[in-house]
């Protein structure tokens, strides 16, 4: 059989549709015994999404990976599936591996798990003018999936059943490593492939430092090495002017490669250079995911104990409370930069007759600059987490979120009254146009701390466990992609019950003939003229303290636990 791939025999003008995919990526599995092809769950449409694993003594499961202590690399095509150059250059290696053994001997001690097409149903929404920044194939897949989402900003919120199912496949395996692989949009330069790694101070030590070993002082000196011109990923303070540099790029947990971190695991971007030919592309993703693999199968143990020590760090961490260690949640760039060696290409800014502003006209030749690059994070946001959160059980979506990710949780078999912190929130607002489907909304957060009584079936989430990050990212209101933040509780900010004026009039006087110091405290409100011309606000002044106002008024309903409790529960729910 002529085992030449469809972008290949194609002269790398075309990659194949779903169906001639998946049935390549069968043939690949029926040839050889290194292979196999599963679905690992079903797109909106109904689609199979397919997982190819590849596996030398027949160790196709997660316990023969521990028992013989192989790598679980798990790499990724086609979140966006007008950027299919993992998806090609994949299928070409597996094939190499397994089936023409050019490079069988990277299954000596890895296991990798290949998703061909992660957005089975945007990858079907098929154009020539799907991606007007991308030269090549001639046609490609769409960016979302048929309901609009992208799936690289769902990782947290689990709205979509494709990411439901990425999180059962990694529940199941829990990989070593994960690669994603992408075609940028940006600016012209000259290098073909740029890559990423997540190295603020919320990622594991061990995991930050095989990353910098590994892939950056190895795997993207041998792709250059092997042809590919390989740059840090770019993102430019100004296209127009290259000069000013580049800013790094801090993925929160809702793509990618900014939630495995949260599981204690390296992940990789790759972003290959939109502009660049398409067979240079895939074959530049191909060297990088070859070396790659080179690497973790020599020394194995290396990458599986870098998480291992990860995982044994927040657990032991999360056994016990202490109001001093911090736990960063938000990072910002600081105006600290470094040289950078940049292959740029020549270009021409002008000012623009369409646009009126200036544009920039990228030309062909090369040009070496050196730049700053700011890529030194600080912590904005930070919280001392606690033992256990608990969540009543009418929360149940944020349950079902809880579960998907794999965590750890126990129901409380009675109600329980226990002193818990939580937070009250005030300067409530929602963005103005939706973002993947939700509101995001934005509050400040209060730390109170009171007794409260939990029903029985409430949901304790201990911390001690290596999942604990994914927790407190979820459940903590200030972290970026909190349930909060994606308007999971909106309900919570909703008054039910309101005061006519005429009662609050009332009210309001007796209230002041009964507390000279309200009466002080109502003059000083009045001095601000946007409280003193509103008359619904100076009347709900005295509503908001009486005891008719609703207690549980932007009150979070999650409590934070930060002492040992003795909870009879149904574990492991």
């Amino acid at each position: 059989m002529d085992w030449q791939t469809f972008a290949e025999a194609s002269g790398y003008r075309q990659t194949p549709r779903y169906d001639e995919t998946v049935r390549y990526a069968k043939q690949l599995a029926e040839a050889s015994s290194l292979l196999k092809c599963v679905s690992f769950g079903k797109s909106g449409e109904g689609r199979e999404l397919p997982l190819l694993i590849a596996a030398s003594d027949d160790a196709f499961t997660p316990r023969s990976a521990r028992e013989r202590n192989k790598a679980v690399v798990l790499i990724q095509a086609c979140i966006h599936s007008g950027e299919p150059d993992g998806k090609d250059a994949g299928l070409a290696l597996l094939r190499d591996i397994a089936v023409t053994k050019l490079h069988p001997h990277l299954l000596n001690n890895v296991i990798v798990l290949f998703i061909p097409i992660y957005n089975a149903d945007g990858h079907e929404r098929v154009s020539p003018y799907n991606r007007i920044n991308q030269q090549g194939p001639d046609e490609m897949g769409w960016r979302g999936t048929t309901t609009n989402q992208n799936l690289n900003r769902d990782y947290m919120k689990v709205d979509t059943p494709e990411t439901q199912a990425w999180l059962s496949l990694w529940n199941h395996w829990q990989p070593d490593l994960f690669i994603d692989c992408h075609v940028t949009d940006g600016a012209d330069y000259g290098s073909i492939v740029t890559y990423h790694f997540e190295h603020h101070q919320g990622i594991a030590p061990s995991v930050l430092a095989w990353e910098r070993e590994v892939i950056q002082e190895k795997v993207a000196r041998e792709t250059q090495a092997a042809g590919t011109p390989i740059s840090w990923y770019l993102e430019f303070i100004d296209n127009r002017d290259l000069k000013q540099g580049m800013r790094d790029f801090n993925g929160s947990p809702r793509f990618s490669t900014g939630y495995v971190p949260l599981r204690n695991r390296p992940a990789i971007l790759i972003e290959t250079h939109m502009l660049k030919d398409y067979r240079l592309r895939v074959l530049g993703t191909y060297d990088f995911l070859r070396f790659t693999l080179e690497e973790v199968d020599r020394d194995p143990l290396r990458l599986i104990n870098a998480g291992r020590m990860a995982d044994a760090k927040t657990t032991s961490d999360g056994n016990r409370f202490d109001a001093g260690h911090q736990y960063p949640l938000r990072f910002e760039l600081t105006d600290q930069a470094r040289p950078f060696d940049l292959n740029a290409v020549e270009s021409v800014t002008a000012m623009s007759e369409i646009s009126g502003d200036l544009w920039v006209d990228f030309k062909s030749q090369p040009l070496k600059l050196t730049v700053p690059m700011y890529d030194t994070f600080r912590v904005t946001a930070a919280v001392a987490p606690p033992l256990f959160y608990i969540v009543p059980p009418q929360w149940k979506e944020v349950i079902d979120v809880l579960k998907a990710h794999g965590l750890e949780l126990n129901r409380s078999v009675s109600a329980e009254t226990v002193e818990v912190e939580s937070y009250r929130f005030t300067d409530v607002t929602w963005a103005s146009r939706p973002f993947e489907g939700r509101f995001l909304t934005s509050a400040k957060a209060e730390l109170i701390r009171q007794k409260r009584t939990f029903p029985s079936g409430s949901v304790l989430v201990p911390l001690g466990q290596p999942g604990a990050k994914v927790a407190i990212n979820l459940l903590e209101p200030e972290a970026p992609d909190s349930l909060l933040v994606w308007s999971f509780f909106s309900a919570i900010f909703e008054e039910k019950e309101y005061g006519e004026d005429y009662i609050l009039e009332k009210l309001a006087r007796q209230m002041l003939a009964e507390s000279p110091e309200l009466q002080q405290e109502f003059n000083q409100a009045l001095t601000e003229p946007s409280f003193a011309s509103d008359p619904r606000r100076r009347l709900e002044f005295f509503y908001g303290r009486s005891p008719y106002w609703d207690p549980h008024l932007n009150l979070y309903p999650i409590g934070r636990i930060t002492r040992p409790v003795t909870f009879e529960v149904e574990k492991s729910i």
